[in-house]
């Protein structure tokens, strides 16, 4: 009997021993060098770079890019013309053969603690904990009340004359004034189209400065007062805009600026400055992207409302690399201090 309850110990205590091993192996799982919080162009090339310069790494991913709604993507030297789903999938790939970690997943709070590293809790329930944090998460285009605009948005309803100005070139444009910052959205297509009628919707003329209404004329650009009631919508293409009136005037693409709603609450849970814009309050970031905390990042349009898809990843990319170089010298001078070997 002795015998036997000695066996039967040892192997409690043989299971209990591989139970804390496993434990501890997954208190380790959930500790990164750093997590990217936002999986668009500027989280995954952040996280390109880290996965390259071989530190652990994690996307969390939401799943919500800007572009969606845009059946392709412009002005990516060597990308142009790709879709944006194709381009994320594609970015994906990468990361993955350098080892880095994508959950499809929210982060819904962070914290910084003592030491100054970050714990990060998902939707999920899940909380990871990571040395340095980039905040990618982008912004949320808010359109005008306007009847039918949604539906069109990315197609005949568009934003940027960069992104989309060349498939729509020589049509019909019209501009929908949304502040009277939009004159400048009105003069600009102007270089894709010689038919553009500004329709002042909800601004007054008298909110126009005798500036604006000069380059306005100036540009041939057509200046419709009155309230924008909806869109015509004829064989699934926009062919007008209809005013409270009742007037409608042929259109072929109509050009908004839609209010910008930039996803900043990590950022504001952990403390960063943020600037207020004509386009919304983005944090205050260096030359590399880093916020007013310590090792806390944003690149993206979480950094700034004009970030194209070219320019995001280039962000995410910087950010990455300074990130990779915080972390180096961190562990140098530490070892340095310490008299012995770097922390890996």
């Amino acid at each position: 009997m002795t015998e036997k309850s000695g066996k039967t110990v040892r192997a409690e205590q043989a299971e209990q021993a591989v139970r804390a091993v496993r434990a501890v192996r997954a208190v380790r799982a959930e500790k990164y060098e750093a997590v990217v919080v936002g999986g668009g162009a500027a989280g995954l090339s952040a996280a390109l770079v880290l996965g390259r310069a071989r530190r652990r790494t994690l996307v969390v991913d939401a799943g919500e890019p800007r572009n969606a709604p845009s059946a392709h993507m412009q002005g990516f030297l060597s990308r142009d013309g790709m879709s944006p789903e194709r381009f994320l999938a594609a970015g994906r790939e990468e990361i993955e053969g350098y080892g880095v970690e994508l959950v499809r997943d929210r982060a819904v709070e962070a914290v910084r603690d003592a030491e100054g590293e970050f714990d990060v809790t998902l939707a999920g329930g899940r909380t990871v904990h990571a040395r340095q944090m980039v905040v990618a998460t982008g912004l949320k285009d808010e359109l005008p009340a306007v009847p039918g605009l949604a539906g069109r948005f990315g197609r005949d309803v568009l934003h940027c004359p960069y992104c989309h100005g060349w498939e729509v070139r020589d049509q019909a444009f019209g501009v929908l004034a949304t502040t009277p910052l939009s004159v400048h959205q009105a003069l600009m297509v102007t270089q894709w189209s010689k038919d553009v009628t500004f329709f002042l919707h909800e601004v007054g003329e008298n909110e126009l400065s005798d500036v604006d209404l000069r380059r306005l004329a100036a540009a041939g650009v057509r200046v419709v007062p009155g309230e924008v009631a909806g869109i015509v919508v004829e064989a699934d293409r926009l062919t007008g805009v209809r005013l409270a009136d009742g007037s409608t005037h042929a259109r072929e693409a109509l050009f908004v600026a839609p209010r910008a709603l930039p996803r900043t609450d990590l950022l504001q849970q952990l403390g960063a400055e943020l600037r207020e814009t004509p386009f919304g309050a983005f944090p205050v970031i260096d030359e590399r992207g880093l916020t007013t905390v310590p090792g806390l990042w944003s690149a993206g349009n979480a950094s700034g409302f004009a970030e194209q898809v070219i320019n995001a990843a280039s962000r995410g990319y910087r950010a990455g690399a300074a990130i990779n170089g915080e972390l180096l010298f961190t562990d140098l001078d530490a070892a340095v201090a310490a008299g012995g070997a770097a922390r890996v």
